[in-house]
């Protein structure tokens, strides 16, 4: 089979040939249908990630395709099946799996990072009876597999972790995939939502999804701009991209007693041991501050149900497909920013 892999962390990346892979006693292969280009995988490619250990590596974990083969210790699928994943893939035997938060499963496993991706034609899928979902006719592969990573973390944060309700204020900072996905559930939850970025492209797919105000944070000051619209702050914030100067203005634009979500990564890597937050503000307000980290599989059955009945629309975010040969460039091109949209990848083109 062809895929994407790199040699060593920030080398160049190249489509090679690989082995198709087996299905484990507990999983299945997927032929892959459509995979989503996110960002994560570029932290993945420099090496960002110390759960990648093996080289050469091949990156990718939002996807969506085909059941190809069953391990013998799979009881509810079968060949055939068209299926989706969340990138945590949960142990299926602790209390956190139990609870419905696999998510923060101790004993997780996440394509294209605790092993091979799916930028690729087929990719193994280990523990499938507790992580599969099965995908309802309406929901094509292509928006099943721009969930992975950014909508259905966006979904579970707006939803199940800030428990955004009709009439209250919302402000997302960053306009990629995380972010769009973000303002649009928020709106469909009746929220007022103000998206920041620093580009204008960004902020005019931001007010199509929903967002009432869209401030450009390389023009105004936008905690500012922010508390002029919204008047004492929002009620909540969310740093949709994962920098000091973002999580930062995030929670300094929130109310009194607001919450403020942080799903952006924020690695060591990156930002070294500098503050993000200012604590003296979370203190001083009576701040919640949040983390949030994918979706289990358990949560996935009404984010598909409403993107069913049209509630909402993560198809509207996808503004590039490209073929599995494009994937190097379009990666490598992350190194200097993101484009606004998602990209999707489509591996047997």
């Amino acid at each position: 089979m062809k895929a994407v892999q790199f040699d060593g962390f920030g080398e160049t990346l190249y489509v090679a040939e690989r082995e198709t892979p087996v299905a484990p006693v507990d999983g299945v292969v997927i032929q892959v249908k459509a995979a989503g280009l996110c960002r994560s995988d570029w932290h993945a490619w420099q090496g960002h990630d110390p759960d990648i250990t093996v080289l050469p590596h091949v990156p990718g974990h939002e996807f969506a395709g085909v059941v190809d083969e069953v391990g013998s210790g799979v009881t509810t699928l079968k060949v055939g099946d068209r299926v989706v994943f969340p990138f945590v893939c949960g142990c299926g035997e602790c209390s956190w799996c139990a609870s419905g938060n696999a998510q923060v499963c101790p004993d997780q496993w996440q394509p294209g990072f605790s092993g091979p991706g799916t930028y690729a034609e087929y990719v193994a899928i280990p523990r499938a009876d507790f992580n599969a979902v099965v995908l309802p006719d309406e929901v094509s592969f292509d928006v099943a597999a721009s969930l992975g990573c950014r909508f259905a973390t966006s979904y579970r944060a707006i939803k199940y972790v800030a428990e955004v309700q009709s009439g209250e204020t919302v402000a997302v900072f960053g306009c990629g995939g995380i972010g769009l996905a973000a303002i649009m559930i928020a709106a469909a939850s009746g929220a007022t939502v103000v998206a920041v970025d620093v580009n204008n492209e960004a902020l005019a797919l931001a007010s199509q999804v929903g967002a009432t105000h869209v401030f450009n944070a390389a023009e105004v000051d936008v905690v500012e701009a922010i508390k002029a619209a919204i008047p004492g702050g929002v009620d909540v914030s969310v740093d949709a991209l994962g920098s000091i100067p973002t999580a930062k203005a995030a929670v300094e634009s929130l109310r009194v007693q607001g919450r403020h979500v942080q799903i952006g990564l924020l690695l060591p890597a990156k930002i070294g041991d500098k503050a993000t937050v200012p604590m003296h503000v979370v203190i001083a307000k009576e701040l919640q501050v949040l983390g949030s980290h994918g979706m289990a599989a358990a949560a996935y059955p009404e984010m598909l149900a409403d993107i069913a009945a049209g509630i909402i629309d993560p198809g509207t975010f996808i503004t590039h497909r490209i073929p599995l040969d494009a994937v190097p460039e379009a990666l490598s091109q992350m190194s200097t920013g993101t484009e606004p949209g998602v990209t999707i990848i489509q591996p047997l083109c």
